[in-house]
């Protein structure tokens, strides 16, 4: 089964019906998708409450890929809110659980930045993160080029199988070290992930600072020729997986929706099970 869907749910206009209020945005979202990428894990680890109510929100069967915490992936940046390591993980955990309870938690991602390369020590730290959130299934994406080049392909893929982890294989720019090539390869037979980042170089070179740089990093629009090339990647990665979960992420210009829905139409691909929010004002268009 392929599943399709964008990240976060907050802001992506096209998918929200018309006079919605702010708090019923995922209601809207999940009209549409069967799936969505919680990044707001990433900046903070969510209370419990918000959890239950984005579990109320969604169809039974919707699922979330949570994005693991900064700190827990090395990008945190400024002082850390908790007393200890083993309190941030914990706190984490506690979090995600009632996801995995409600059958709603499709994976954790676990992101590292460009700056984790390919060398003895993070392998370690790899293996010392993983080991915390074993509960989980447990995606890896990484960030820089070497551990796919020279030779380390193999054995990066090898080593996602070996410890049971779900290979992140990304679309993004070839930009660098501080990008990875598209590699199509599932390292589980029951899961993959696919995470579409648009192809801006000159905004994955020069994301600027502060705020701004979503704005600029993940502002790209697919043409067809593109999204049949994601196309083909994804039919390859069903070929082997029992599920794929395709999430769009180029959306600093509002483009993800519509190259998902694109993407979708593409590949014949519908959904059962979405929520039934005043859908009928979609029927024939987007």
């Amino acid at each position: 089964m392929i599943y399709v869907g964008l990240t976060g749910w907050g802001d992506h206009p096209d998918v929200y019906s018309p006079g919605s209020k702010k708090t019923e945005k995922l209601i809207d979202y999940s009209a549409h998708f069967p799936i969505v990428e919680l990044d707001s894990s990433f900046y903070a680890v969510q209370p419990e409450r918000n959890i239950r109510k984005w579990i109320a929100e969604t169809p039974e069967q919707f699922q979330f890929v949570v994005k693991a915490y900064q700190g827990m992936t090395g990008h945190q940046r400024g002082e850390n809110p908790f007393e200890s390591r083993d309190d941030m993980f914990e706190s984490f955990c506690k979090s995600v659980r009632p996801l995995k309870e409600e059958g709603k938690l499709a994976m954790v991602l676990l992101q590292f930045p460009p700056w984790f390369d390919c060398q003895k020590e993070n392998v370690e730290q790899l293996r010392e993160i993983t080991g915390r959130l074993t509960e989980f299934d447990l995606a890896i994406e990484f960030r820089h080029q070497s551990w796919y080049a020279n030779g380390m392909r193999e054995k990066t893929l090898d080593f996602l199988r070996d410890n049971n982890l779900i290979h992140s294989v990304c679309d993004e720019p070839q930009a660098g070290d501080g990008s990875i090539p598209l590699v199509p390869v599932s390292s589980r037979g029951n899961k993959v992930l696919v995470r579409i980042h648009g192809r801006n170089v000159h905004g994955w070179l020069n994301p600027g600072h502060g705020q701004n740089w979503r704005e600029v990093r993940y502002l790209y629009d697919y043409n067809n020729e593109e999204l049949e090339e994601i196309s083909h990647a994804v039919e390859s990665l069903a070929d082997t997986t029992e599920n794929v979960y395709v999430i769009f992420n180029n959306n600093s210009g509002g483009h993800a929706a519509g190259d998902a829905k694109e993407f979708q139409k593409m590949n014949g691909l519908s959904f059962d099970g979405l929520s039934p929010k005043q859908m009928d004002l979609f029927e024939g268009g987007f």
